[in-house]
């Protein structure tokens, strides 16, 4: 009897004297023990998909980073680190940018690289303050563009009232990389008494998505010219500490996320999973711009997947939806919030979709992402 045979009797057998599970019971069980294996890479080279922002991406994270680095600080996988200094909390945080093209409708990789890294602070609850800024440059690359990029990163910087304060800049050699990579590591102050994650998440709590969701990847991978298509489409790159500031100050707040890599369905699935708790969202609450839908349809894209840079998720106390959804509307770069979704007791870890139609679907993480390279 091979494994698979043995472990389908045992459970059989344990079932002994119950009520048979339905179909759809039995799915959620078998994702739900997935789910509880400890994470393994079992590829031997990483993959494109390992840096995706999918479940490939979270396996190569726990099995490799977090097994090596391991302290709670890094283990609560938060988008920046919370720490205690004694003296006060601050929150510190990394990225890396490799966005290809480096120059798009509405951004590039500067401003991207200064955003992106403001929105981790800020959806920790942090007031942004200052950044330090890498650079990978490939030997040729054109001065022009580095002063653009760099003339970008000061703007947005001013903008976001954040100071680029240290840095690097490392060369290699022509072919060993794709123009300019940028890193941006980012220090923020906590000065609310606020407790954000997952672990505070209730059932009753809603789901809120702070605008139109998709923009910023459909935008980079028209631009890539690779499609023929046309869009009037630009990228929803921009700074959103002053909404997260306004929500904070307007009602209860149980945890945010920066909507990148995987979009909001990634996001979603880290709220259940981490909260142990399910959550049901409705395919027409969630604000997607007709241009967005209509470019993911003709790519076969679904939206919810689609990366954001100026978009965020927010848990928060249900009997405040309103007020928050008003406060956050009061900021051009929120202007779009709506409620998306509820958080329910089950089925726990799950994310439940209503479809336009009028069915249900599970909405699980991907194992890659459709669009690479689009932060």
């Amino acid at each position: 009897m091979n494994t698979a045979e043995w472990a389908e009797r045992a459970l059989a057998e344990a079932a002994v004297g119950q009520e048979p599970l339905s179909r759809e019971e039995q799915v959620l069980e078998r994702i739900e023990r997935a789910r509880r294996r400890k994470p393994k890479v079992t590829e031997e080279r990483v993959t494109m998909a390992h840096g995706a922002g999918g479940k490939a991406s979270r396996t190569l994270i726990q099995a490799v980073f977090v097994d090596a680095f391991a302290n709670p600080a890094l283990q609560r996988l938060d988008d920046g680190a919370t720490l205690d200094l004694g003296t006060g909390r601050l929150v510190f945080t990394t990225d890396a940018y490799v966005v290809s093209p480096l120059f798009f409708p509405g951004g590039d990789i500067g401003d991207l690289a200064v955003n992106g890294t403001v929105n981790d602070l800020a959806v920790c609850g942090a007031r942004p303050m200052y950044l330090s800024a890498g650079f990978v440059l490939e030997e040729g690359f054109p001065v022009a563009d580095l002063r653009r990029i760099t003339a970008s990163m000061a703007a947005a910087a001013e903008r976001a009232g954040v100071r680029v304060v240290t840095g690097d800049t490392k060369v290699v050699q022509r072919g060993k990389a794709d123009g300019c990579y940028v890193t941006t590591s980012g220090i923020g102050a906590l000065e609310r008494p606020v407790t954000l994650g997952e672990s505070r998440v209730r059932p009753g709590d809603a789901v809120i998505v702070s605008g139109p969701v998709g923009e910023h990847g459909v935008t980079v991978m028209i631009a890539r010219g690779e499609l023929d298509i046309e869009a009037d489409l630009t990228s929803d790159t921009a700074p959103v500490h002053e909404a997260v500031a306004a929500l904070l100050d307007a009602v209860p707040v149980r945890m945010m996320r920066d909507a990148t890599r995987g979009g909001v369905a990634t996001i979603l699935n880290e709220i259940a999973v981490g909260a142990g708790l399910a959550v049901t969202a409705g395919e027409r609450a969630i604000p997607v711009r007709p241009v967005v839908s209509g470019a993911c349809e003709l790519l076969g894209l679904d939206p919810l997947y689609v990366a954001c840079e100026g978009r965020f998720v927010a848990v928060v106390d249900g009997d405040h939806a309103a007020a928050a959804v008003r406060a956050l509307r009061r900021h051009p770069v929120s202007e779009g919030a709506a409620v998306v979704g509820t958080v329910e007791a089950g089925p726990p870890g799950m994310v439940l979709l209503k479809t336009a139609s009028g069915g249900t679907r599970i909405v699980d993480l991907l194992v890659g992402d459709p669009l690479p390279r689009i932060c």
